[in-house]
């Protein structure tokens, strides 16, 4: 379970770095519109999320320490917050549709979240690859005195 721990965290990880590579697509995309983002949407709303569920089972399923399956938790709340934030943005805008700074500074605070979700998962990712690393032999230190044989 330990490896498939790190496995979960790895593809997360692959995912959410996805994230940002979709979203550019997004933005570059010429003319732009809701289907510019279609990638970025999939992703943040199916494929992250199942993702981060796997991960949460893997880490509990592999006796992970509590603050660590605590830790694996968290992105499933960052994502939570990542779809409130996109729906505020999308929803405070003019009369004729068009931004707000209100919903411009939403949006900044989107990508914030996405930033601070992708460290928190480096930091599962890392916890994951210690616990499923072997644990190191005890070394026995061994002394030798003057004039006993070895």
């Amino acid at each position: 379970m330990r490896k498939a721990f790190v496995v979960t965290s790895t593809l997360l990880l692959v995912a959410f770095a996805l994230q940002f590579v979709f979203a550019a697509v997004g933005a570059f995309t010429k003319p732009a519109g809701e289907r510019a983002y279609a990638l970025h949407s999939a992703t943040g709303m199916a494929v992250i999320p199942v993702l981060t569920l796997l991960t949460i089972l893997f880490a509990a399923l592999a006796k992970a320490p509590g603050r660590l399956v605590g830790l694996t938790v968290l992105p499933l709340g960052l994502v939570i917050l990542q779809a409130l934030l996109a729906t505020l943005a999308n929803g405070t805008t003019d009369a004729a549709g068009g931004s707000t700074p209100v919903g411009l500074t939403i949006a900044g605070l989107h990508a914030v979240n996405g930033i601070v979700a992708v460290h928190v998962v480096v930091g599962v990712l890392r916890a994951a690859r210690k616990l499923a690393s072997p644990a190191p032999a005890e070394v026995a230190q061994v002394t030798v005195r003057e004039g006993e044989p070895a």
